[in-house]
């Protein structure tokens, strides 16, 4: 892997200079891998886990708990699917044409696969789906802006990262206590703090085209 220029429509994010990272990312380059068959592969880590918690309420106890855990490890495994497909596509100049495309939707289906799975686990699909819709909201907003020609908002307070940290803890937690109302106290947290992401990204997006 090598260091190039930075690109500015990147998520900044400090995780890509771990050792970790970069060993996985190197991994994957060796193997052949290009960064578009890693972000589809984190597709498949999502409909894993959307699986795992629509499983999990059939049968409380061990399977349930086996079932939430499993959930909670997808949510991880596709952050770290989506971080190594840029470091291999930028640090490892394995980029195509078509990446943008591969950048962006396979992390809008696996949005609506995991907080949706959460959702029916919670035993309220609206909810999960609510949460989805919103998290879409966000980063169409963003794009809309990189449309206009203005940098990428990546800000908070519930960007993608911080929604997969809130969805991996509550689902840890439900695994070891109530998990519909874990479950549900989580997805009303992520709605709230994604509607207010939804909310800021779209006042600064307007303060910045009407500055233009």
């Amino acid at each position: 892997m090598t260091d190039r220029a930075e690109p500015p429509s990147r998520r900044p994010l400090t995780s890509r200079n771990s050792r970790w990272a970069k060993a996985l990312a190197v991994r994957a380059v060796a193997r052949g891998l290009t960064p578009n068959q890693i972000s589809q592969l984190s597709i498949a880590f999502a409909a894993l886990g959307a699986a795992s918690y629509a499983v999990s309420p059939i049968g409380p106890g061990v399977l349930q708990w086996l079932m939430l855990i499993l959930a909670a490890a997808a949510c991880q495994a596709r952050l770290v699917y989506n971080l190594i497909d840029g470091m291999v596509a930028v640090e490892g100049g394995q980029g195509t044409k078509d990446g943008p495309f591969w950048n962006e939707a396979p992390d809008r289906l696996s949005d609506l696969l995991l907080l949706g799975g959460a959702g029916i686990a919670a035993g309220n699909p609206a909810l999960g789906f609510l949460a989805a819709a919103l998290a879409i909201a966000t980063a169409y907003i963003r794009e809309l802006g990189r449309a206009e020609g203005l940098p990428p908002d990546f800000s908070g307070p519930m960007a993608k990262p911080q929604r997969m940290a809130a969805l991996t803890i509550g689902t840890v937690i439900a695994a070891f206590t109530a998990p519909a109302w874990s479950l549900s106290a989580t997805l009303w947290l992520i709605i709230a703090g994604t509607a207010i992401t939804a909310a800021l990204r779209s006042r600064r997006l307007i303060q910045a085209l009407d500055a233009k």
